[in-house]
């Protein structure tokens, strides 16, 4: 397993926003030019709609995607599988992994996209990093990404206007710039599929880690019952 230091680096893309945020974007694009040519590319198109030099702003935007009113939510496990009791069971085992690595969640749930990311720079268990990868990150991202699809936001937001009677509020930047973490989302994937040749379709088969064992083996079994 290769050293994955650089899941530590992209960790702060997706955390809020604050003061020193465009001194890690440099890192992050410093790295993913040596080494990650496509996702080098979907990271420029990130850049390209960042209102650089508001910070405020680009608060706002993250803020509009994935907290209040949010596009999508950064809590993988919650994304996987909603208020499911899987999940519950997910974050046990995850606060577990955090505990044992010494990674500080801070304010945020042990499925959070950015401590989960801060965990896999941290582990020495390469087939936990394995599942985590194949089970958990990789296919969430794919979940995440599609949210930002202009039909589900635009269904979200008539959703959320009918039973609230209040209209999603979206910042005073051009459209295309309300979707800019979808492009980040995107950087990310293609470093997974670079990382651990992941193919989105193909999910994962192994059942050598405790951590993710009984998870998989009930989305399996109910894959299979619908199927």
């Amino acid at each position: 397993m290769k050293n994955l230091d650089h899941y530590r680096t992209m960790a702060p893309l997706f955390a809020y926003p604050e003061a020193d945020f465009p001194v890690k974007l440099e890192r992050i694009k410093s790295l993913l030019d040596a080494g990650y040519p496509a996702a080098a590319e979907k990271f420029e198109m990130f850049l390209g709609y960042l209102p650089t030099g508001d910070l405020l702003l680009i608060q706002e935007l993250f803020t509009r995607s994935f907290d209040i009113q949010a596009i999508a939510t950064l809590d993988l496990g919650y994304v996987l599988f909603g208020d499911d009791y899987k999940r519950g069971e997910l974050l046990s085992n995850l606060n577990r992994e955090h505990h044992q690595a010494g990674n500080d969640c801070g304010s945020e749930l042990a499925d959070n996209l950015a401590n989960v990311l801060n965990l896999m720079s941290k582990l020495e268990d390469e087939e936990l990093i394995i599942d985590l990868a194949y089970a958990m990150v990789a296919p969430a991202l794919t979940e995440i990404i599609d949210e930002f699809d202009p039909a589900r936001m635009q269904k979200k937001s008539e959703s959320y206007e009918k039973h609230y009677k209040t209209l999603i509020e979206t910042p005073p930047v051009k459209n295309e710039a309300v979707t800019l973490y979808k492009f980040a989302l995107e950087s990310l994937y293609e470093v997974f599929k670079q990382d651990f040749s992941l193919i989105a379709e193909k999910p994962l088969r192994r059942k050598t880690s405790d951590f993710l064992i009984s998870v998989i083996q009930e989305n399996e079994i109910e894959q299979q019952a619908e199927a």
